[in-house]
């Protein structure tokens, strides 16, 4: 049975941010993860992971202003030091939370990118995670790229895992891979049981919502009782993200687990 994280950054809206890690393990999440904690002290966080027997299996470095539609750093040229920057507070923010994954997000393109300004985002993309490989690996961290639909997030970089996969390769460091969050593989590209026997071994974590609409996985077209026996039978040892909008609160949508599994 696959071991799923609750992303805290979807789930448990209702309370405060710092009391849905107690929410999360009440409801018998032995994981969690989250987009953006940095608002909070890290030694803050880890003290309520401590408190409720919680590991924190993923977060992502920051992804720039938001509030003026950065989706991250990592591809865009000319911000290089912000995004170094970004970086190290990632891995103090990871070091403290014993958090072993740290998703670094691409950006977004302006909206006349040509074929010669997208080539440049992509070899800025491979330069930055280059560099932030060599500093996650000083502290045993590993790096994921995830692709992001284009409905979601228009103009984000990285839209499907061949993209994907083609940078990793690219960058050719041994602790960068692949997020490979199925709603958003599910819009873009569907295919995901091949897309899984194919690109598992080089994928660092899975995520999951129902398609359309992003509420619990039961809800939709994708059929996730194949999918998690899939998961099974190629016997992965990963997390799995709860990344999903609760139709009528998280802890009464949680039942989609007994029906799925």
């Amino acid at each position: 049975m696959p071991r799923f994280a609750a992303n805290l950054s979807f789930l448990y809206t209702e309370a405060p941010f710092l009391d849905r890690f107690a929410a999360a393990a009440h409801d018998g999440f032995a994981a969690v993860e989250f987009g953006f904690g940095y608002d909070f002290a890290a030694k803050e966080i880890a003290a309520r992971l401590n408190a409720h027997g919680l590991v924190q299996v993923l977060i992502n470095a920051p992804p720039g202003d938001l509030a003026k539609g950065d989706r991250g750093l990592a591809s865009l040229p000319g911000r290089e030091h912000e995004f170094a920057a970004s970086v190290v507070t990632a891995l103090r923010y990871a070091q403290t939370l014993a958090c072993p994954r740290v998703h670094i997000m691409a950006g977004v393109l302006p909206a006349e990118a040509d074929g010669e300004q997208r080539a440049r985002h992509r070899s800025t993309f491979v330069r930055n995670l280059r560099f932030a490989a060599r500093e996650a690996e000083e502290q045993g961290v590993e790096l994921s790229i995830e692709p992001i639909n284009p409905r979601d997030v228009p103009g984000y970089f990285l839209n499907t895992q061949a993209e994907a996969h083609s940078i990793r390769e690219e960058t050719g460091v041994p602790n960068l891979k692949v997020q490979l969050d199925l709603y958003h593989a599910q819009i873009v590209e569907g295919d995901l049981s091949e897309k899984l026997r194919h690109w598992l071994p080089h994928i660092g974590h899975i995520q999951i919502a129902g398609v359309p609409g992003r509420h619990e996985p039961d809800i939709g077209e994708i059929n996730y009782r194949h999918l998690f026996a899939l998961l099974d039978e190629l016997n992965y040892q990963g997390w799995v993200g709860c990344e999903y909008r609760p139709l009528a609160g998280t802890s009464a949508g949680l039942s989609w687990m007994k029906r799925l599994l």
